[in-house]
């Protein structure tokens, strides 16, 4: 599934032709993606401007004149393209098949937005604008990564006394929202710290972080800042929105990297693979501690 960085990456590809626009015409080339579209979707969004588009963990989220949100959701497989409806100009060309074109947003200034999706897991809703806070897709979401609301402090806070793993404490969207498996391995291997450790060993006597900890919020922020410069990873459906692909798969240090030397100056680990809650885990034993 698209983390934080394929997200926001889709985000900043749409936001010049979306933002000011007037939504023309919406076509919906079915009833439902993983859940059925709001009623009179269409009729709901047609003749309304943009105002902003922004970001809330794994969600898009178009802020409407009329004081409605467009929430929208990549699930495993989405991607937006925009093509060129002014006479003379050709779609550009794309590597999925039109088949799977579910979703067209036909701008006032002769462009339209296409949703993509082969396994239909993403979504999009409506939502009132002042409501979103509490819609219980956002309530409760945890600060955001890149943030300075992510420090050492509040981490040192969450994990005091907890004996689940590192791991699973970063994948909870209700401590930080947007992060996900691949930049999570990732992460911890920048700050040399092992998956499987327990997140309250991470905490000093006195309640501070540890000076492994310390070393946590900086890594995340350098991996996904990273990952952003890239596009994004694209394993399987990633795409940008010009088509083409994200690259950060090509500088991962431990993800899908089981059986390679360690990375890291000096040490002469070998990365390995367990599996967590279900999940594939990427990690060098020798120098995560």
């Amino acid at each position: 599934m698209p983390e934080l960085p394929e997200v926001e990456t889709v985000r900043r590809g749409l936001a010049p032709a979306l933002v000011g626009a007037t939504i023309a015409r919406v076509d919906l080339r079915r009833h439902d993606l993983r859940v059925p579209f709001p009623q009179r979707f269409a009729a709901r969004l047609e003749g309304r401007r943009v105002l902003d588009l922004r970001r809330r963990a794994k969600y898009l989220v178009a802020d409407l004149e009329d004081g409605q949100s467009l929430i929208m959701h990549l699930g495993m497989s989405g991607s937006f393209r925009i093509d060129d409806e002014t006479p003379g100009h050709f779609h550009r060309a794309r590597g999925k098949s039109a088949a799977h074109d579910h979703v067209v947003f036909h701008l006032d200034q002769g462009k339209r937005i296409v949703y993509n999706d082969p396994r239909r897991f993403g979504c999009m809703l409506l939502i009132a604008t002042n409501e979103i806070d509490e819609d219980i897709r956002f309530r409760g979401l945890g600060v955001e990564p890149l943030s300075e609301a992510l420090d050492a402090a509040l981490l040192a806070n969450r994990f005091r006394e907890r004996a689940a793993p590192v791991k699973a404490l970063l994948l909870d969207q209700r401590l930080i929202a947007g992060l996900g498996n691949i930049y999570v391995c990732e992460a911890l291997h920048r700050a040399r710290i092992s998956p499987l450790r327990a997140a309250g060993s991470l905490v000093a006597a006195r309640g501070g972080p540890t000076a492994a900890l310390a070393r946590l919020p900086q890594a995340i922020k350098e991996v996904l800042t990273a990952a952003l410069k890239a596009g994004g990873s694209s394993l399987r459906d990633h795409r940008q929105i010009d088509g083409s692909l994200g690259y950060f798969q090509h500088s991962f240090r431990v993800y899908d990297r089981e059986g390679a030397a360690c990375p890291t100056p000096g040490c002469r680990g070998t990365i390995a693979r367990v599996v967590q809650s279900g999940r594939s885990t990427f990690y060098c034993p020798a120098c995560q501690k």
